[in-house]
């Protein structure tokens, strides 16, 4: 369902980031599956995304510049996830980071975003942060590169030639309005059982009740 949904949304592959494992997908023959890990630090997510992935992490026991040296050491390319959601990671400014993530789910917060990659000097790709099929491709990244692979995938992320992108259909806005009112419920973003640095709603997210 995954693939199709790729395709059907012209998608020309992709990266799959469990939260700490790393499962091997196979899609459509003409599709490139990246492979990749979403490590939880101690102080928020990384995206290690690249040819040869950790197999598997504990969720808080490494800190963020041990989870980039853990990406480089893996060939990998190390990006700060959904840097105003659930983290703190963007306080870091001595941790080697390969890029910076717009995310699909909120994002009203691309301009702080934008404004934070500026100041690190590092280029920002687009994630789905999809957990289901409907939600695959609402943020993606373009990638000028003349091979799909993954080893191409990261060499564009670190020079740059990567550009983050969000879909601004009608299914994408529904479905950003219906987390907005969850969240807004719940009164915080992950269903996570231990303390989390961050936790709270995206800065431009807020209710105006």
């Amino acid at each position: 369902m995954l693939t199709e949904m790729a395709a059907r949304r012209g998608l020309d592959g992709v990266a799959t980031t469990n939260h700490d494992y790393y499962t091997r997908l196979n899609p459509a023959a003409d599709a490139i599956s990246l492979p990749g890990i979403e490590i939880t630090t101690d102080r928020g997510h990384v995206l290690v995304v690249g040819p040869d992935p950790p197999a598997e992490t504990k969720p808080g026991a490494l800190s963020p510049a041990e989870a980039v040296a853990l990406a480089h050491d893996h060939d990998c390319a190390a990006i700060v996830a959904h840097p105003f959601r659930n983290s703190t990671v963007r306080e870091l400014t001595d941790v080697p980071f390969d890029a910076i993530e717009v995310n699909g789910k909120h994002p009203r917060s691309r301009p702080l975003v934008e404004k934070l990659a500026s100041e690190r000097n590092l280029p920002l790709v687009g994630g789905s942060d999809a957990h289901y099929p409907f939600e695959v491709g609402r943020a993606y990244t373009t990638i000028e590169s003349e091979r799909l692979t993954p080893e191409a995938v990261v060499e564009a992320i670190r020079d740059g030639r990567v550009e983050a992108q969000v879909s601004r259909s009608t299914l994408d806005e529904v479905v950003r309005r219906g987390y907005r009112a969850i969240h807004r419920r719940k009164r915080v973003i992950d269903a996570i059982e231990r303390p989390t640095p961050g936790v709270g709603t995206p800065p431009g997210e807020e209710s105006t009740e």
